[in-house]
Order: C-alpha cells, then structure tokens, then sequence
C-alpha cells in the first residue's frame, strides 16, 4: 500500500511540475469538424468518417458523437475532401497563418476591385462614370466627375470621339468654343489626377454626340470607353466674353517633350486590371479655366473635350463622391438556451 501511495505521489509531483513549467495545462482541443458534402448539395458535420465499400461510415457532430452510416452513392467525396482541403487545421506553430481562401472567390474578388479599384481610404472609381478628376475639399478627397463637351451645348458623361485633323503648319486658331466664362466643374488643387476608363465598360445611359462635325470626322467607338493608346493634356481655355476658347496646339511638340504655353502633358499609368488609366500633370495649374483633351494620333485631336476649372475658393461640387467607411458590424451577443 506505501508503495503505491508513493506512486501515485511521484506521478502527481511530476504532472504538478510539468503544469507549472509551461505556467498551466494546455486546455483540450475541440475536434476538427468536417463538412461532409451529399450529392444533393447538403451536408452532415462530422468529426471523422472512412469509406467502408459500398458504405460512409461518419461520426456525427451535430448527434454527441453518434456513429452513422450512410450509403456512397450519396456523398460527394471530391467535394467532401476539397472542403477539408480549404479548412485544414492550422499546424502547431502556425497560429498566426491566416485562413486560406478559395482561389476562385479570390479571382473573383481581384476582377471586381479592379473594375471598381480605391483611389484613397475608403474612397473607389464609381462603375456608371468614366472620367474623374481626384479633387480635395477642406481636407478630404473627392472625386468629381467631368462632363464630355463639343462645344455646342451637348453634354455626357459617356466616352465620345469627334476628330479634327489639325495642320501643324497652320497658325493656332480656335478649335473649340464652350459656352460660359466658367466650367460646372470646379476643383480646389492645383495639380488634379485625372481617372478614365479604359476597355470594356457599362453604359451610362448616355448617348453619343449627334453633331454637325464641319469637316471633322466621328469614330466608331464605343461611348464610356476610351482607346487604350490615346494621350491626354490639359489646354488653358482662353476666357472671352460669355465663352472659353480652346485654340490649336502641336501635338508633334508635345510627344517630343516641348514646353508649350497653355499645355500641360499628362503621365499615363495603367491601373491593376486594365480598366482604367490615371493622368497626372506634368506641372501644377495656375487659377484658371482648363480642359482635358484626349489626343487621338500625331495629327488628329478629339474635340469632345473635360472643361474644368481651378479655383481653390470654390464651392464644393454637386456631384463629388465622398470617401465611405466601412461600417463597425455590432454582432449581439446570443443567450444560452435555458
């Protein structure tokens, strides 16, 4: 009897010590579940199961352990097993590995971020307009769509080409006119960075521009997408009584990185996905009147032109669309049965 008291004294100093080491017991680990997935799309959760011939033999979850059997003809192993694949258990040491995700709901998630990619915290391109400027008022970025213009009182917010060939050898000469002494459109820094769709795009509704062309020539292109080699600058309009005139500029001088009065180049870069490209000035902008224009080829320019202003004591615009946190998610807490 005093020997196995003495046992049992001895196994509980060395649990006791082992305990203390490691500053407490490991507390029991729930068993790994499973879903095991039936071919007509429901499933049991188990904590083990094995395939016995013709049968699934499983250890319910859900009924205290009970063991079960169901026929094989009736379980979806493939999918059973690519669940278990997905949800391994993370291996000891690995507490911090994050859960792994479905690739398919990964590329599905890549395709519509870049369809729609954040621009700032909280703040993405919208999928119903294709051109924004990237604006801040009082402190907070916007962005601010622009609206297509020819000059003759058409507006959109689609992605319209109307060509003009212009003559380099020809004196600078007006070859748009926009109504007004100033644009809807005003923004509060000096150096905007403009966003334009590119490629396959949703429809705003809008349609093209109906026009008298005087000699210019319509493309066949698609409204609310714009030609992914066309090049971008920003004309200073030339204020005139009750009008802004955009005049005619060398587009040859411009690929060849001349300063020009009243021209400012844009950098071009390609957003993650192709969907859209971001332009930002080559130099800041004074206070004034301006336009995007988009440049079709060494000769030809496209005369549906972004009127915008700057002025950084302008209202805020109508139109902006404002960052939009994420909202907390509260879950309530549930009350254990009685």
């Amino acid at each position: 009897m005093r020997r196995i008291r003495g046992a049992v004294l001895v196994l509980a100093l060395v649990f006791g010590a082992g305990a203390s080491a490691g500053g407490q017991a490991d507390a029991p680990r729930l068993p790994h579940r499973i879903h095991l997935i039936l071919r007509d799309g429901s499933y049991q959760i188990v904590t083990s199961y094995e395939v016995v011939g013709q049968i699934v033999r499983y250890v319910s979850a859900e009924r205290a352990g009970a063991q079960e059997e169901i026929p094989l003809e009736l379980v979806d192993l493939d999918a059973t097993r690519e669940w278990e694949k997905r949800h391994a258990p993370v291996a000891e040491g690995e507490e911090g590995r994050p859960p792994a995700l479905d690739p398919e709901l990964v590329k599905e998630e890549q395709a519509r971020t870049s369809q729609s990619p954040f621009v700032e915290p909280d703040l993405r391109l919208p999928i119903e307009d294709s051109v924004l400027a990237l604006d801040e008022f009082q402190g907070v970025p916007e962005l601010v769509p622009l609206i297509q213009t020819d000059g003759d009182l058409n507006h959109t917010t689609s992605h319209s080409v109307l060509k003009q060939i212009l003559n380099p050898r020809a004196a600078p000469h007006s070859v748009v006119t926009l109504k007004g002494v100033k644009s809807y459109v005003q923004l509060h820094v000096d150096k905007p960075v403009f966003y334009i769709r590119i490629g396959e795009a949703a429809s705003t509704g809008s349609a093209p521009l109906v026009v008298d062309t005087h000699g210019a020539s319509s493309a066949d292109r698609e409204p609310d997408v714009a030609a992914a080699d066309s090049r971008y600058v920003v004309v200073r309009t030339d204020v005139r009584v009750d009008a802004r005139m955009i005049a005619s500029f060398p587009v040859a001088a411009v690929d060849e990185g001349r300063t020009i009065d009243d021209v400012v180049a844009t950098k071009r870069e390609t957003l993650a996905g192709g969907h859209w490209i971001r332009l930002t000035p080559e130099r800041s902008l004074d206070f004034g009147e301006y336009a995007l224009v988009e440049v079709l080829s060494a000769k030809e320019i496209n005369l549906g032109v972004w009127d915008f202003g700057v002025h950084p004591t302008a209202p805020e615009n109508r139109d902006a669309l404002k960052p939009e946190p994420k909202k907390r998610l509260d879950l309530e807490r549930r009350r254990r049965p009685e």
